[in-house]
């Protein structure tokens, strides 16, 4: 009965470590973003494709960097690139895009806090992202609540 007890209370734990780390972190997130604006600012071309196709550490779980240039329109994103990222709105209506934009300036790091489903749901959560500017790009990298 404690062996099995003892192997059940193993079993949870190690289940319940690998659900902590299914999401990424505020931090893993901030850190991100930190590591985007230095690819932008070294080969925003380059940058900016890595951005879009997940690659050299640019997808962790459901975390992602993303852009918009100075026309308001996503200039990298998994699904959206070319797409209006200024006109972007939340799942409650709020207007994101905007919010974004207008907070994001360079060398300093914002938040921007919105309703949105993690991926594979439909029920919008609280998602915070971290802003910047870096060249002439609005760069983020949000995480969930």
């Amino acid at each position: 009965m404690r062996k099995t007890l003892l192997v059940m209370l193993c079993t949870a734990g190690i289940h319940l470590t690998a659900q902590a780390g299914e999401f990424g972190t505020a931090e893993e997130a901030k850190a991100m973003l930190e590591k985007a604006v230095a690819a932008v600012e070294t080969d925003k071309a380059s940058a900016l494709e890595k951005f879009t196709k997940g690659e050299d550490g640019f997808k962790d779980r459901d975390l992602y960097p993303y852009c918009g240039g100075p026309d308001g329109n996503f200039t990298a994103h998994p699904t959206l690139t070319g797409q209006s990222l200024k006109d972007l709105k939340d799942k409650a209506g709020k207007p994101l895009g905007e919010e974004i934009y207008t907070t994001a300036e360079a060398g300093k790091i914002s938040e921007v806090a919105y309703m949105w489903p993690r991926p594979g749901a439909d029920t919008p959560v609280e998602k915070v992202t971290f802003v910047t500017k870096a060249d002439d790009q609005v760069c983020v990298v949000g995480y969930y609540k």
